[in-house]
């Protein structure tokens, strides 16, 4: 039975066409090298699965890299709790990087990783580029998604929740409760988990057997701004619901203002469901009815499977949804008769 044998630099290199030292800059993440030299090796490197030796006598770094798209919110908050505690756990450091887009890593990130050890990534609700993905490999980097912003590649390890369940359950609730014009406010169309959440109200609402409303469903961003101009917006419809079902807890509060300024009340005049279950919500006034999403079990359980990864233990399973639960609050109630 044959194996297949594993590519070296140097083969890499002769079919370059380019120096053996100039191939380990590309793996190291140097910046002496040509950009159109640097992609032909990268994609030759994602072409032959290269991954770089690592010596038995390093030893873990103690380092975990948590990679955000955005933080300045306190979903993210909950994020790093949870990753730093199963960091802690682990006698290793949790290093954060904000990289302002969407899009995921860039070159200029990697780079920077690459001059420095690191034992695992953890890419927190982000898209993960397949040129990414194979950099990260090359390096023989173990990684992670949180919460994927898109549908993940096969053999990605991915940590996410139960979207489409919560979204059902928060419906639901409503509907038990005698609403029958739900509101629904989510964010941007290319997140799988805002159009799961959209995809578990609209099967609450089929199942009753109830019309899903185009104009009663609004997209926008998770954030108080979206959640209180989407409010204002779906209160002023001709028809307005008495309940709104908002994507994530800072959208929900956005919409408790819009009801303010209108002068309406919550729960009386309007019930709210918010989505995350952030340390706020309990705090809120009233306290929000919310689906509770387990954000620091999704960043403890990558942290820790990324750190498997990199002592060589392969994860469980590539792909994991941890449990969402609704936790009814005073935001709730049934319509006025």
């Amino acid at each position: 039975m044959s194996t297949k044998r594993r590519v070296t630099i140097a083969q890499i290199a002769e079919e370059a066409g380019v120096s053996v030292p100039t191939v380990s800059k590309v793996i190291n993440g140097r910046p002496e090298v040509a950009p159109d030299t640097r992609h032909r090796i990268e994609r030759l490197l994602h072409k032959h699965g290269y991954q770089r030796r690592v010596s038995q006598d390093e030893g873990p770094a103690g380092l975990v890299d948590l990679v955000f798209a955005e933080i300045e919110s306190p979903w993210a908050m909950e994020i790093v709790r949870g990753a730093e505690d199963a960091a802690h756990e682990a006698g290793a450091s949790v290093v954060i990087s904000v990289l302002h887009t969407h899009a995921g890593p860039g070159r200029d990130w990697l780079e920077r990783l690459a001059a420095r050890r690191t034992d695992g990534v953890v890419i927190v609700a982000s898209k993960l580029s397949s040129v990414v993905q194979a950099q990260l490999s090359a390096r023989s980097l173990a990684f992670a998604v949180v919460d994927p912003e898109g549908e993940p590649a096969p053999g990605v390890v991915s940590v996410g929740a139960t979207n489409w369940h919560g979204g059902l359950a928060a419906t639901r609730h409503l509907l038990e409760l005698g609403h029958r014009r739900i509101g629904m406010i989510s964010g941007p169309a290319d997140m799988l988990c805002s159009q799961a959440r959209i995809d578990g109200y609209r099967a609450a609402l089929e199942t009753a057997g109830l019309q899903v409303e185009p104009e009663l469903i609004r997209r926008g961003t998770f954030l108080v701004d979206s959640g209180h101009d989407h409010g204002h917006a779906l209160l002023s419809l001709d028809d307005p619901p008495t309940a709104i079902f908002a994507g994530s807890d800072l959208q929900a509060f956005g919409v408790f203002e819009a009801a303010r300024q209108r002068g309406m009340r919550v729960p009386e005049d309007l019930s709210v469901v918010g989505f995350d279950d952030l340390p706020l919500s309990r705090s809120a006034w009233p306290p929000l009815t919310t689906v509770r999403q387990p954000l620091q079990e999704m960043a403890a359980l990558a942290t820790r499977t990324v750190l498997g990864m990199g002592r060589g233990e392969p994860p469980e399973t590539r792909r994991v949804e941890l449990a969402t639960e609704l936790i009814v609050r005073d935001s709730t109630a049934p319509p006025r008769s």
